[in-house]
């Protein structure tokens, strides 16, 4: 992003701009045409006009005021990232943007948006509350922030790849045929995929559009009878893989979509969208030619959470490697954080190298890490997505806690995993917080539930310990894992607003936290699967439960075992047990010192 003018310059021009075009005000969200959660430079329009580098949030801007909203992830980060005198900071639950826009429009505002970086659902909450306000939303043809973005990024060219059925569990065209079926199932014609991990995991591509995202942007247009439609631009293939995708589908540039878009609009075709993940402009571009919306879920979704055999195997490969980059990394930082000056970004670039030496060593690529690495010491780690720079590193110092959150993106599986470490001793407060937080994580580890169960059901258990002691945290306890997909997968998470079913080879993270503000972050994250349903002995119904893919020590100084109940201690001490077997041959006669040490059962 250009750095040549102020925040206070470009919230100047974009005011120009609206004005130019007839506007009141604009909605600018964290988003691009496919509804991606990390984005390509290109689309980084909030970045650009706000300086806020989260991974989500919404900017209004009005004629004499401007706000941005944000979640709980991100509620210090805004704070240090935006200049508040510009853009008032919201949080995005208590105050949702449409509720803002409600009482903040003017009657007679007209209020600009982008049909393609806002989904159906959203565009029709802002609709109502713009209606309410006397005031009217309006589609725009050109975005404003693009108009005055006069070195914009180029939009990304990765070049695709395609993943092995061998990896992936089944061909591409097994897939599409099970796809059609759910169509026809859903009444419908069509569908039109936009996210691209959709795209990815259809067609057995990957890519590399996105930093630390393997995946290809793209769309695709699927049919009940007939061949799919893949819009890609050309540049990204080569003949080889070209010639694999034509297979499958016809290949069209993406300038291409919005004819089909109105050609399935004339044929009277009926279109599966799913409001919350489709872009407006698709749904107007099929409805306005005379075609028909229906509206449901994404079909791709669920068997993309689903993981099969093969997937759970290559997930399993990959994380015996990650677990043992961990290991030797943590033995690092024991070894040397008292006898040298270690910073986070040194420590967080270690851990990659790590990753790189332990892949190479087990005869596997490490293609790329799953995210930046969230290496926090100290106050940092209290923001929980911080992203360490230059300017804001801070040396690991002793009496702090260090919390470090990464993952990686193996050809056979993605990890992510968080570690939260002691330098030096901790003290009472930090033993006690941790140890709260460890047993939420067990807590989910350990559940056994009904089919049927959602992730709303299941994050109370992660909060409980917490909530005993008047504590908290304002994220979400765990999100869906893709396969060398995106490390955010839909549909199914584990938060307050998780209301998607867990089901049998879902992989999800389990990451309580605890975060004092100016002081330190606490979290604990390992990677489960759902397992299929059991019998259990007296019962009258089968319960799903949890596997621990995720093979590292959890921090034993950090532990208070009078905290513990009996369960727990056996739980912790069995899951350390097994870890040297498991990890050993990848690690030397030191580290696997190391690990047996940091493994020892509770109170000895």
């Amino acid at each position: 992003m250009s750095t040549s003018i102020d925040p206070r310059r470009r919230l100047a021009d974009l005011r120009s701009e609206l004005t130019r075009q007839g506007l009141s005000g604009f909605i600018a969200p964290h988003a691009d045409e496919h509804q991606s959660e990390y984005l390509p430079p290109s689309a980084e329009r909030l970045a650009w006009l706000t300086g806020f580098t989260g991974s989500a949030g919404t900017a209004i801007v009005l004629a004499d005021e401007a706000a941005i909203f944000v979640d709980g992830r991100y509620t210090l980060q805004v704070g240090n990232e935006v200049d508040s005198a510009l853009f008032t900071p919201k949080h995005l639950v208590e105050t949702p943007p449409s509720e803002w826009l409600k009482s903040h429009a003017r009657p007679n505002d007209r209020i600009g948006y982008d049909p393609w970086l806002m989904t159906i659902a959203n565009v029709r909450k802002l609709e109502t509350a713009c209606k309410d306000a006397g005031a009217e939303l309006v589609s725009v043809e050109r975005n404003p922030i693009d108009a005055i973005w006069s070195d914009q990024p180029d939009p990304p060219m990765g070049a695709v790849t395609l993943q092995s059925d061998e990896l992936a569990g089944e061909a591409a065209n097994a897939k599409l045929e099970g796809l059609r079926e759910a169509l026809g199932e859903a009444n419908a014609d069509a569908t039109v995929v936009g996210l691209a991990d959709a795209i990815a995991w259809t067609f057995n591509l990957r890519g590399s559009d996105i930093a630390h995202n393997p995946v290809a942007l793209a769309w695709a247009i699927l049919r009940t009878s007939g061949r799919p439609t893949l819009f890609i631009d050309g540049r990204k293939l080569t003949n080889a893989v070209r010639v694999a995708l034509a297979e499958q589908a016809d290949i069209e540039a993406p300038e291409a979509l919005g004819d089909s878009l109105a050609a399935l609009g004339r044929d009277g075709a009926r279109v599966l969208l799913e409001t919350a993940s489709s872009a407006a402009a698709i749904s107007a571009a099929i409805t306005d030619a005379g075609g028909t919306v229906v509206e449901g879920a994404d079909p791709t979704a669920l068997p993309k959470a689903r993981k099969n055999p093969a997937e759970i195997t290559g997930s399993r490969r990959a994380h015996v490697r990650d677990g043992a980059a961990m290991v030797r990394f943590l033995a690092w930082l024991d070894a040397n954080v008292e006898e040298e000056a270690i910073d986070e970004i040194a420590a967080a670039e270690k851990l990659a190298a790590f990753r790189a030496e332990t892949a190479a060593a087990d005869g596997s690529e490490l293609i790329d890490l799953s995210f930046d690495t969230i290496s926090g010491a100290g106050p940092n780690g209290a923001i929980v997505h911080y992203r360490v720079s230059p300017e804001t590193s801070r040396l690991l110092e002793a009496g702090s806690l260090y919390l470090v959150d990464s993952g990686a993106q193996y050809r056979d599986g993605t990890t992510d995993i968080t570690r939260t470490i002691p330098i030096g001793k901790p003290d009472a407060e930090m033993r006690d917080r941790f140890t709260r937080v460890l047993r939420g994580m067990i807590a989910v580890a350990t559940a056994r539930f009904p089919r049927g169960t959602n992730g709303i059901q299941l994050d109370v258990l992660a909060r409980q310990a917490l909530w005993d002691a008047g504590l908290d945290y304002d994220h979400g306890t765990g999100h869906g894992v893709g396969s060398f997909l995106s490390v955010h997968e839909g549909p199914a998470n584990l938060s307050k607003r998780g209301t998607v079913a867990l089901e049998p080879g879902m992989i999800l993270s389990d990451e309580p936290g605890y975060y004092k503000t100016g002081a330190y972050g606490i979290r604990v994250e390992n990677l489960v699967l759902v397992k299929p349903p059991e019998n259990m002995p007296g019962g009258d119904r089968p319960m799903l439960g949890f596997e621990t893919l995720t093979h590292c020590p959890i921090d034993r100084r950090l532990i208070d075992p009078e905290l513990l109940s009996a369960a727990e201690i056996t739980w912790i001490d069995e899951y350390h047990a097994g870890l040297l077997e498991t990890l050993g041959h990848l690690l030397d006669d030191a580290e696997r010192a190391w690990l047996k040490a940091a493994t020892k059962p509770l109170g000895r």
